[in-house]
Formats: structure tokens, C-alpha cells, sequence
């Protein structure tokens, strides 16, 4: 890791704690470390999405990534980086779905033993697959409960390492690799829209497009009813809320990482917010014009910039679609139902 340090700070006041941030060499050597372990995601682009926009705009999917969601870069190059005393002991994580079943997988084709912490109300093919890849799951209540307790207290009591799903510097130059790919493959962009939970995806994705496209502003979009991360943004400092209610399952974190802010604050262009029914609207167009199928949470970047489309007209846009991982029938009561 890059030996470039910042002071972490935390609840507006800055920590005496140094932390070490990853750079965009990082990202490139993720990409390298990745190589053949992980898919290279299609961009493909819409005509309806280019008529609506008035705009160039070209779509990452990273629902055909392995596990079904970006997730996946940044858990194999955690735990690829791994000693061997860390290897025997195993990995634990905590995840309302994605994370959990990247981290899953990684832990199966690396040879090591994987604990998930996940929320009772998460999607239950998401718990299905985690378990499905290999890992032991273990349930607690969201709203009730602490998962980033529980899984320190996990990894202390049974010796294994705790990889968080975005607050961690190998984690965010893993993530960082899927925006790389969409730059180095269409060329510069005036604008590239991410979603947003902890940050890991944005923080990378942000330096990837720093130092393949100085010239693109980054913005992030997070879940109206969870906009810690936008609070933070204009603040200043790193803004903690209570479990937001969204159909966003990916996007409900609680607060920005202290790896992750840094970056977001130096990098990105602003955060942006979209509401359930324009996520919901965002899945129908891609199920109906582009015969995809897209998770709540990674239709953020789009519902984004459909609101924005008359500033971005005439423009080179990329969207970051983090991931595919909903269950049919939830899918089919969503995208069926009346448009407000």
C-alpha cells in the first residue's frame, strides 16, 4: 500500500490516529492482482438512455461480475493479501448481502474458512448464496443490533480478520479496478455517476477516474432517506444516522469509513440523493429497454442523472450499475407496481 497518509477524521473532529489511504497505483495493482480471478464487466449503452439525457452515456455492469456485484474485486484482493497465519483462521465480515457473498467466495477459492454477519431481513437469496459459497452465516437485527460489534467480536474470540465491506484500503483499490475498466475501454468522461453506501465504490472509482480522466466530475447517489454520506460531503465531517428505510438494501449503511471520506471529500464533485420510486423507475426502464435485470441499490447512479439530465446534456456520461441481486418475485412486485 502506498505510504501517502492523511488524518482520519471522525465526527468533525480530526483524529490523532494517521491512516493510510490507497492511491490510484493501488487500483492499478489490483487490477493486475485480480487478473483472471474476476470477470470484465460489458459497458454497453441505450439510445433511450441517449435520447432521454441528450446525452453519450455508457453503462458498467457489474451484475455480471462474479457473485452478481462489484463486491467481489474489492473482497478477493483483501483477502488475496493475506499471510498464511490469516489464512488458517479465516475471514469475517458483516453484509446485508453483496459483500457477504464476495467475501464468500473469495474465502472458498482461497482455501480459507469465512463467517458473514447478516441482517434477518436480508434478501433471502442473498443469504442463500452466501451460505451457497461456502460461508457460515450468522443473523442479527439491524435495527437493533450492532454488526460492526459483532463482528469484532467474532474476529477476536475465534482469531480470524475482519474485512468491512468498504471501510478498508485494499477493499476500495479492488472496487476501484470496475471504473478503470469502464474509462481505459470508452475513453475520458465529462461525468461518472456511483452509487453510494460506506463509499468503497466511490472512493476507488474516484481515483481511477482522477488519473484516466482528470477532467470527469464524480458524483456520488445514495438513497434520499439515507444520505448520511451527502451530509458528510457538505459538512465536513463524517455524519452517522439511524438504519434508513429504503429499498436500497445495498445502500443502508449508517456513516461514511474513515479510509473512505478522505477520498470522497478530495475527489468527488458533489453527492446526489434519489427517492425509492425513482429507483423503482430507473429498474423498469433498464428491465424494458436494456432487458436487464438491476437490484435496487444499483440503479442509484442512473435515477441521478435523470434528474440532472439537463445539465449533462451534450456529454460523455458513465454509470456504475453495482449489481443484480434480488430476489424474482420482490423484482416483479416492484417494477409491476403503478408508477406514482
Amino acid at each position: 500500500m502506498n505510504d501517502e497518509r492523511v488524518k482520519a477524521m471522525a465526527s468533525g473532529d480530526e483524529d490523532t490516529t494517521t491512516i493510510r489511504l490507497p492511491t490510484y497505483d493501488d487500483v492499478v495493482a489490483a487490477a493486475a492482482r485480480i487478473d483472471g480471478k474476476a470477470h470484465r464487466t460489458p459497458v454497453l449503452t441505450s439510445r433511450s438512455a441517449d435520447a432521454e439525457l441528450g446525452a453519450s452515456v455508457f453503462f458498467k455492469w457489474e451484475n455480471f461480475q462474479r457473485i452478481g456485484a462489484f463486491k467481489y474485486l474489492g473482497a478477493y484482493i483483501a483477502l488475496a493479501r493475506f499471510d498464511e497465519r490469516q489464512r488458517r483462521a479465516g475471514v469475517v465480515a458483516f453484509s446485508s448481502g453483496n459483500h457477504a457473498q464476495a467475501v464468500a467466495l473469495a474465502a472458498t477459492l482461497l482455501g480459507m474458512p469465512a463467517v458473514i454477519v447478516m441482517p434477518h431481513d436480508a434478501p433471502a437469496l442473498k443469504v442463500a448464496a452466501t451460505r451457497g459459497y461456502g460461508a457460515s452465516v450468522v443473523v442479527y437485527d439491524r435495527y437493533r443490533e450492532d454488526r460492526e460489534a459483532i463482528g469484532r467480536k467474532l474476529a477476536e474470540d475465534r482469531g480470524m480478520t475482519l474485512i468491512p465491506p468498504y471501510d478498508h484500503p485494499d477493499v476500495i483499490a479492488g472496487q476501484g479496478t470496475a471504473a478503470k475498466e469502464l474509462i481505459e475501454e470508452v475513453g475520458a468522461l465529462d461525468a461518472l455517476f456511483v452509487c453510494l453506501g460506506g463509499g468503497g465504490l466511490l472512493a476507488g472509482s474516484a481515483l481511477a477516474a482522477r488519473a484516466l480522466a482528470p477532467g470527469c466530475k464524480v458524483y456520488g447517489v445514495e438513497p434520499e432517506a439515507g444520505n448520511d454520506g451527502q451530509q458528510s460531503f457538505r459538512s465536513g465531517r463524517i455524519v452517522t444516522i439511524e438504519t434508513p428505510r429504503t429499498i436500497a438494501d445495498g445502500a443502508q449503511t449508517l456513516h461514511l469509513g474513515e479510509h473512505t471520506f478522505p477520498i470522497i471529500r478530495r475527489e468527488v464533485a458533489d453527492i446526489f440523493t434519489a427517492t425509492d420510486g425513482e429507483l423503482v423507475a430507473a429498474m423498469r426502464f433498464f428491465a424494458e429497454r436494456m432487458k436487464m435485470i438491476v437490484e435496487p441499490t444499483g440503479t442509484l447512479g442512473f435515477a441521478a442523472a435523470r434528474r440532472l439530465r439537463d445539465q449533462l446534456a451534450g456529454q460523455r456520461v458513465g454509470v456504475l450499475i453495482s449489481g443484480g441481486n434480488i430476489d424474482l418475485s420482490r423484482f416483479a412486485e416492484l417494477v409491476a407496481a403503478t408508477p406514482a
